[in-house]
Formats: structure tokens, sequence, C-alpha cells
């Protein structure tokens, strides 16, 4: 019972559980004033966010530093939160090119939970550091918690069994930082205020937290070459409409037509930077291969030396 008290005193005290006064009255709203209201708080995350790109942009220096290593980002959160980690890790493979180690995201409950909640799966501090730990996680590995109450007991058994480790840990949370009770090297704390309805993370603190996911795996791979200008260069080609991107990002940036794209992409074993150096260099592919492997990937850094 003095358990229940407590939790229900935590929850009555944060962000995300207080009602919101500018949707009071949204349940006699009409759907034009239900959707100018949600779109209103919405405008808010954004702002919320770019108070604290200091520690993103801290945070992706360090993400940086253990991927060139070998290690991994894990995500691990629950409900809406674990979903999004999970997303975000599935969705650098086919992006960045990326093994699908280097990105994995974790969710209370498991894979099931998915797509059907698993209720009481988030509570227990241990199935978090067991999970740690049957990933063989190193310190290495960077381990990232996302919790919209900035309370799920897997989170933070994730993120002392990480710490303990020695790994660099993240916690990501949308409310403010002395609501939060557990040490990480980077806490990025974005308080969005309440939600339109009461307590659903889902809507405001689900927005913010996407945005951060990505700032962190997309920031990384910038960092680490697999980009060039503005243009994802290291995707994979893993059905046909990538196939036809990569053939764009070809002929957009060395200005070759189609049948010419298409040839050195062939050539290149649809390895989409190679196939761009081969076009930009006039080299071949194992000259490709040399340059970029000289330059870590970086294509714009291989074209300066070549010059």
């Amino acid at each position: 019972m003095k358990s229940n008290q407590k939790l229900f005193n935590q929850l009555e005290k944060l962000l995300t559980e207080q009602r919101n006064p500018n949707s009071s009255e949204i349940d006699l709203a009409d759907s034009r004033t239900i959707v100018q209201i949600i779109n209103d708080e919405d405008k808010k995350v954004a702002h919320a966010v770019e108070d604290k790109l200091d520690v993103i942009a801290d945070a992706i220096d360090s993400i940086v530093e253990k991927l060139k290593i070998g290690g991994r980002i894990l995500y691990f959160g629950a409900g809406t939160s674990g979903r999004l980690g999970v997303l975000d890790a599935a969705e650098c493979p086919p992006t960045f090119g990326t093994n699908p180690e280097v990105v994995q995201g974790f969710i209370a409950g498991g894979n099931k939970a998915m797509f059907v909640a698993q209720e009481g799966a988030e509570d227990s501090e241990q199935i978090g550091m067991d999970e740690v730990t049957s990933l063989n996680v190193t310190n290495k590995d960077v381990v990232v918690g996302l919790a919209a109450s900035g309370r799920t007991p897997y989170v933070h058994g994730a993120l002392k069994q990480a710490k303990s480790i020695g790994c660099v840990t993240i916690m990501v949370t949308t409310v403010s930082e002395e609501q939060v009770e557990v040490e990480v090297d980077y806490l990025v704390a974005v308080p969005v205020g309440p939600e339109v309805l009461m307590g659903s993370t889902r809507m405001k603190s689900a927005t913010a937290q996407k945005m951060i996911l990505n700032m962190f795996t997309t920031g990384a791979m910038i960092r680490l070459g697999k980009v060039y200008e503005n243009v994802m260069v290291d995707l994979q080609l893993t059905n046909k409409k990538l196939e036809e991107r990569a053939k764009r990002i070809v002929m957009s940036l060395s200005g070759v037509d189609y049948s010419e794209a298409s040839k050195l992409l062939d050539t290149a074993d649809n390895h989409v930077k190679t196939a761009l150096l081969m076009a930009l260099t006039d080299v071949d592919k194992e000259t490709a291969h040399q340059k970029l492997k000289e330059h870590d990937g970086f294509i714009r850094r291989a074209l300066q030396k070549h010059r």
C-alpha cells in the first residue's frame, strides 16, 4: 500500500500528468477546434527541444566516439517511448547502411509489446538490468533510456546496470531535470508541459522524443561520413524504391544520365558511395573503395584529396 501511495504521489507531481488548461473544454469542441488545440500544443515541442540542443550535441559527440570503436546504441523504453526506440533503430540500416546490430531498440515486455500493451512489464528494475546483461553490453556501448515520466523502473534498471559497466548513459525524458532520480552522463530533459489529454504521453512527449532520437542517429551518421552534402549516400538498396532513389542520387550529384547511373551502381555492387565516387572522379571500383577507406568513408574528403 505504501508503495502504491508513493507512486501516486510521484505521478501527481509530474508535468505530463497535469491537466492542460488550454484543452479543458475539448470534450465540447468540434473537429476543427480539436485539431487547432492539438496543433497549438504541438508547436511548443520544437521550442522545448531547442532549449536542450547543447546537451543533445554533447551526447552525439560521445555516441560517435563509441561507434568508431565498434560500440552500439541501445535504446530501452516502455510503451510509446520503447516503440519510438525500436522505430529509430529499425530505420537506420536502410537509411544509413548500418548493420542492424549497431542501433537496437528494446521495449519492456519484449517484441509483443510493440503491438499490444504489456501491462506491468515496465515495473521491474531487475528486468531492465537483466536485459542489459543478456546483451553482453560493454563499455564501448551507449545505453539510452527513454521515459516520458523519467521514472520507469525498467529504464532505470537498464541505465543503472549500464552505468556499472562503464557505458555512456543517456536519459531522454519530457519532465524537468529535478524530477529524474537516476544518474546518467547526459540528461536530456525536455519538459513539454501537460498533454492535451492528461497523461497521454503518446502526444507531445512522444513527438519530443522522436525529434531527439532522430537527432542522435542522424547527427552521428553524418559525423561518420554517411552523408554527402545533405544526401543519404550509404543507403541499402533493399527494394525498388531505394534502387531508384540511389540512381537519382548518383545522377543528381554527378550529372550522369539514368543509364550511366544504373551501370555505375551495378559495377559498384550497389554501393552508392562507391558508385558516386567513381562518377565524380572517373576511377574504377577498386580505386574508389580505397579512397573511401583512406578517408573514413567521407566522400567530400576523398574529393578534396583527389583535386
